[in-house]
């Protein structure tokens, strides 16, 4: 087997402006390799939602795409405080974002549910007052 494909981005925690660069980034170089256009829009939309939790809750983070032969690995790190409560998180429409982030158009409490969604496995790594840590698998 040859060896995997790793591309970073770093998530900048203080600009929602930028939130989003890292997936439209790794959308390109998917692009780029030949990904058919289904696998393209799962990869970056599991990326998306992931970067604005990361901007939401833990200043930044990092995400790394790892592309094997058979499946893209998504691995969204921060050093937040943690997820409480993995499974209230998980439901469709539950929040923690702030009113600030909520009057900006974010924070609905869709971003770990269309994550799962997107995504053949999905899985949470998470330490309060250390930070979470998501890795999710696309199928190609």
């Amino acid at each position: 087997m040859s060896t995997p494909l790793k591309l970073h981005y770093d998530v900048n925690g203080e600009d929602f402006t930028s939130a989003g660069n890292a997936s439209v980034q790794a959308k390109k170089a998917l692009r780029q390799l030949g990904y058919d256009p289904d696998i393209i829009r799962r990869v970056a939309i599991a990326m998306y939602e992931g970067e604005i939790n990361m901007v939401i809750h833990a200043d930044g983070g990092d995400a790394d795409i790892i592309v094997y032969p058979d499946y893209i690995e998504i691995v969204l790190a921060d050093k937040g405080p943690g997820i409480p409560d993995v499974s209230k998180a998980m439901q469709e429409g539950f929040s923690t974002a702030p009113d600030n982030i909520r009057s900006l158009g974010f924070g609905a409490g869709m971003g770990l549910p269309n994550m799962k969604k997107h995504t053949d496995d999905m899985k949470i790594d998470t330490v309060i007052g250390e930070g979470t840590t998501i890795t999710m698998r696309v199928n190609t």
